[in-house]
Formats: structure tokens, sequence, C-alpha cells
């Protein structure tokens, strides 16, 4: 992962350094790492901006994901993120794993509800999450959204942080370790299907761990951000059943700094071109003017909300920036 990420580093500095010598505009686009959702879509943010929006060079990059996403938009080395709610709150206000520091982002566009599937074996016998305590799980790689909301949630169940020893993976060495039985949990939180489950189900018998109803109202009272959502049967070989869990809003972040007249071009372009973004995964039909308004967490950037109020959509008083 670390190499990959300076490879595309070394392309995007390179990028860079064409497009200002051409005049062009460089968006950096942190996304997550490549077994999951945000990857692909944020190459589909790329092509779509650098083919519809004169003078913009835009590129995905490879990150740790939601957290490390906040920081990088903040401090321009990115300057958008793909992001989750409760993430995203947690930086504008400065809370949880930001510190005290307010971290200088804006929403631009609500994308997909994410869905917190919580993995292991049939053969392990493991059917509740409070049974992780002793065992050995990766809660989602470190700065990701997924080991954020894994937390928070067994902080709402009362799961002490040091009780199971926590390997914080990738979504792919996630798969490959319940593969060869280094863990015996593995936590997502993604878009339903993702390529790294589904790899998985094809050769062992997975077993998706559902929430009880006194669970999801345990974290529902402890997040806000949070809903209670099933993931549909069918979705991953052998889920017969429609499985109870909890989901959040993901979001794009931008700096607060950018032109309103840039971001406007960006979220116009991405919203036109909403279908190409489909063909790369279905949960992008979630990505529309209306859901921006009625599930961003955070404020908007005002290049949001004039191509908001061009479609004739009003914006409430909280989101405005």
């Amino acid at each position: 992962m670390k190499r990959l990420s300076i490879v595309i580093a070394v392309a995007a500095a390179l990028a860079l350094g064409a497009g200002l010598a051409l005049g062009a505009t460089f968006i950096g686009i942190g996304t997550g790492g490549t077994g999951g959702v945000y990857y692909p879509y944020g190459g589909g943010l790329a092509e779509i901006w650098s083919k519809y929006v004169p003078g913009v060079k835009a590129v995905a990059e490879v990150t740790g994901a939601s957290v490390e996403n906040v920081k990088l938009a903040h401090k321009g080395e990115t300057v958008v993120g793909e992001v989750m709610g409760d993430v995203a709150v947690a930086g504008y206000k400065g809370l949880s794993k930001f510190k005290g520091k307010k971290y200088n982002i804006l929403s631009m566009a609500i994308m997909y509800p994410n869905l917190l599937q919580v993995v292991t074996l049939k053969k392990s016998g493991i059917t509740n999450i409070e049974q992780i305590k002793g065992k050995r799980i990766s809660s989602g790689s470190p700065g990701s959204g997924t080991n954020f909301m894994s937390e928070t949630v067994f902080k709402a169940l009362g799961i002490p942080l040091n009780s199971y020893k926590d390997a914080r993976l990738s979504f792919t060495e996630t798969a490959n370790a319940l593969r060869d039985g280094t863990i015996d949990v593995g936590v997502w939180s993604v878009g339903p299907p993702t390529s790294s489950i589904m790899d998985l189900a094809t050769t062992h018998d997975v077993h998706i761990i559902a929430f009880t109803p006194e669970q999801v109202k345990k974290i529902l009272a402890y997040n806000k951000t949070y809903s209670a959502v099933e993931l549909n049967a069918g979705i991953y070989r052998g889920q017969d059943k429609a499985v109870p869990t909890i989901g959040v809003w993901n979001l794009v972040i931008v700096q607060k700094s950018l032109s309103a007249d840039l971001v406007y071009k960006l979220v116009k372009a991405l919203w036109d071109h909403k279908d190409y973004l489909m063909k790369i995964h279905p949960s992008a039909a979630y990505t529309t003017p209306e859901n921006t308004v009625k599930y961003s967490p955070i404020p908007l950037h005002p290049g949001t909300v004039k191509a908001l109020k061009e479609r004739g959509i009003s914006v409430p008083a909280k989101l405005m920036p």
C-alpha cells in the first residue's frame, strides 16, 4: 500500500507540474484503498472533471480513507476528499481523533450510504459483535472511516478497545486475513456490494454478523449521524437473509478556500454526469442534489449552494457556509 501511494503521489506531482505549465488547475482526490468503493468512485470523479470541466486535471489518489482525507484536504495535499459523515462532523467540529482542532473543510456533495459489514467465516461460530472480546480482528486501516466507525460502535456497546487484538488492515488485506485464518472478524464500512467481500465469499462460507435491536438502539443514541439499515439478502454468496446493521452517508468534502466558481463547475459536472459514475458502482444512484441537501452532515461550500439554487433547490440555514 505504501509503495502504491508513493507511486501515485509521484504521478500526481508530475501531473501537477505539467498542469501548472499549461495553466491547468490540478485537483487531487483523496479516496481510500483499492479494495473498496472510494477508489473507483474517485477515479470516476477524476475522469468526469478532467473531461467536462475546462482547464481541470483531476487525479484519484490512494489514501488511508476518511480520517486521512480530512487531514489531507485541510493541509492542501489534496483539495477534495471522500469521507464518511461521522468523520466529516468530527473533523469540522474538532472532535474525537481530531483532538480539538477544527479542520477547514466544507461539503461539496453527498455520495451514497455506507453499511457497516462485520464479517466472519461461518466455521468460527461467532454470531454476535460482542464476541470479539479476546479475538483477532481487523477494524479497518489506520486513518480510515471504517476504523473510526468500528471504534465508535465498540464504545457505544461497551466493548473495551483493548479487549481484542486489532490488525487494522485494508479491505483487501482483511479479506485475505480471514481467508488465511490470521484474524477471526473483519469490519467494512462501505457501499455494498464490495469486491473484497465478494471475492472472499466465492471461496469461503462467510457470515455477516447482525446487530440486535438493543445494540442498534445503543449505537444510534451514541452517534446521531448513524441510522438503522439492512444489508439486503443476496448481496453476497450464501447470505440468504437481510442483515440488520448500521448505516452512515458518505460525502465529498472540499477545502473551504476553494473558489465558489471552481466548486460550482465541479459539482455541476458531477451531477450532470452521474450516469457515468453509476456504471462504475450502482451506489452512485444516491449522488443527487436532493440527497446533498437532505443528508449533508456539515455546511455546504458556496459553490454547491450556487449549483443547488440554480436547480431551484432551497438550502436550509444549517447547511449555509
